[in-house]
């Protein structure tokens, strides 16, 4: 079992990637709550260590090339965040097969075959994480996410 923050960090990233990938090319305002939950500053105003892990994962993001943004808005957001092309490319390739029959699991097979068209769309990357996240599986989501975001350093 993998370390909570770091679950937590896949989950911030995949949320995170499906809400811009989501308005994309549209500029957002990407909130910590929208994606954390609400957090109260204590009363030195200071954020929990759950909404500074998020504010950090949105962070390490834009650093290692996945977005951009204009500015931060206090430790409470991203001001007019996009996804850089790159992120774009890479959610909207298709994922290994193996990793969709993996991630697809047991309970939802193919029975009929889909439409070229539909079967490209159904094996992207950001439909494996949207898929991932509804599933409300935290090694699911650890899956998709690590196979987006390290895409060209699997099989090194």
């Amino acid at each position: 079992m993998a370390d909570i923050h770091v679950e937590e960090f896949y989950k911030d990233a995949a949320v995170a990637l499906v809400q811009l990938y989501s308005a994309f090319p549209r500029r957002v305002n990407l909130f910590v709550e929208d994606i954390a939950g609400p957090d109260e500053p204590d009363e030195f105003g200071l954020h929990s260590k759950r909404h500074m892990a998020c504010f950090g994962a949105l962070l390490w993001l834009a650093e290692e090339g996945f977005l951009r943004y204009v500015d931060t808005i206090r430790q409470e957001a991203l001001d007019q965040a996009v996804l850089t092309q790159e992120a774009f490319v890479r959610l909207s390739s298709p994922a290994p097969d193996v990793l969709v029959q993996a991630l697809r699991g047991p309970e939802s097979p193919l029975e009929t075959p889909l439409p070229p068209s539909l079967q490209e769309d159904m094996s992207s990357h950001i439909h494996l994480v949207r898929t991932a996240l509804k599933s409300r599986h935290s090694l699911r989501i650890g899956h998709a996410v690590r196979a987006t975001l390290f895409a060209d350093k699997q099989g090194d």
